[in-house]
């Protein structure tokens, strides 16, 4: 992502002369943060709000093909859709008007799929209203609009709102079948099935589910992601902890600053969840707002799925190619510069993709170790791997020297 312009000084104070009074929903200063983003972001689809405006640069050909009613509802802080690839498989969370999914159906193409979940009604309506004639422009159809909270993506708010109209709560025991119902969809027709998904997108909306429920949302994330997929985020972080009081601004948190993550503690959500391979894409240079003395500005990080399994021995070695004299994976893994690392088959595989291809040199054993034959490779040693058991059996040693001339036309080797 490049540069953002100058950055936009927003004082607390500035946004209280807006709002006149710190709302909350409770005298202990708890905010109903659900509330307060489903009624921020519904007046947003109907008329923009140059608040939550965080300027990006965009990819102009992609975006001229946009509607100009959901470009002008861009409420974004970054562009994770320049992550995505043709015939892939995309989730956008939180969607809202549709912007990055209008964006990344272009670049997927007709062999790829987008899905956008959000669960404010007037966002998904804007979103929707524009998807057939978006794909007779493009050609091909390949969005759909699914309503569900990011932090569950297995519920369906469309199919239990339906439930919901046909079968009116007006006792406890309604409400219990109305749980049991949402349990049933829950269990077999999920929004998003686990697995299903080649990259989960997001631009600038974890900082809005309340910090109760990002553990779960982390794990969502993982549990959509097919093995070797990865997450894309875009979000805005936070230089220092938001304080208790900017917490309880309602004006704030819809606003995203008072949710915003901290910094090196939304690395460590990636990681808690399972993830590797996390990497910052983007960061901006200069703060976007500062309240308080709180720096907030976006970061666009990446991380990848598929460390899950056993650790299984085939005498596979990894050299790391450097700069650094050493260095430490996020499972404990420590490379040495030029040693030939022993690793599992799962790491050896691992380090041949993204985000490590290019900094190891692989070393495949003369002698195949079957899977089925494996034992098991103990992933917390550190061992240098000896040349010996990557090589032929011990007993039958091998002496191969240079034939004939290694001159050549150009001159000697």
């Amino acid at each position: 992502m490049p540069p953002m312009p100058e950055p936009v000084r927003i004082l607390l104070e500035g946004i209280r002369r807006v709002t006149p009074s710190i709302e909350r929903s409770s005298g202990n200063g708890h905010v109903d943060v659900e509330q307060a983003v489903r009624e921020r972001y519904s007046a947003a689809a109907r008329q923009t709000d140059a608040e939550l405006c965080c300027p990006v640069d965009y990819d102009e050909r992609l975006l001229e093909m946009v509607p100009a009613e959901i470009r002008e509802r861009d409420y974004g802080c970054g562009d994770p859709s320049r992550f995505v690839r043709p015939g892939e498989t995309v989730l956008d969370l939180g969607s809202g008007a549709g912007k990055i999914c209008y964006i990344a159906a272009q670049i997927v193409g007709e062999a790829g799929r987008v899905i956008g979940v959000d669960c404010n009604d007037t966002m998904l309506a804007l979103a929707r209203k524009h998807r057939d004639e978006f794909a007779a422009r493009l050609g091909y159809a390949n969005i759909e609009f699914r309503k569900a909270k990011i932090q569950d993506l297995q519920l369906d708010l469309d199919r239990l709102d339906a439930h919901l109209a046909a079968n009116p709560v007006r006792s406890s025991g309604d409400w219990l079948r109305v749980e049991e119902f949402a349990r049933g969809l829950r269990e077999t027709e999920p929004v998003v099935a686990d697995q299903s998904v080649d990259v989960v997108l997001s631009n600038c909306v974890l900082n809005l589910v309340r910090t109760d429920d990002r553990r779960q949302l982390f794990r969502e994330m993982h549990r959509v992601l097919k093995r070797g997929g990865r997450a894309v985020i875009s979000d805005i972080v936070a230089d220092e902890d938001v304080p208790p009081h900017l917490r309880a601004d309602r004006q704030l948190w819809s606003g995203c600053i008072s949710g915003a993550f901290r910094e090196d503690e939304f690395f460590r959500a990636f990681e808690e969840a399972g993830f590797y391979g996390v990497e910052l894409l983007a960061r901006q240079p200069e703060p976007w707002a500062v309240v308080e003395g709180i720096e907030f500005r976006s970061v666009t990080v990446r991380a990848y799925k598929g460390k899950e399994g056993p650790c299984l021995d085939r005498n596979q070695a990894v050299i790391y190619k450097g700069p650094w004299k050493t260095v430490t994976d996020d499972d404990g893994h420590q490379f040495f510069r030029g040693e030939r690392m022993a690793v599992c088959d799962k790491t050896f595989q691992i380090y041949s993709r993204e985000p490590y291809a290019g900094q190891f040199e692989r070393i495949e054993p003369h002698t195949p170790v079957p899977l089925d034959d494996a034992p098991e490779f103990d992933c917390r040693r550190n061992a240098i791997r000896p040349a010996s058991e990557t090589k032929r059996q011990a007993g039958d040693p091998l002496t191969i020297l240079p034939e004939g001339d290694c001159c050549g036309p150009a001159g000697c080797c």
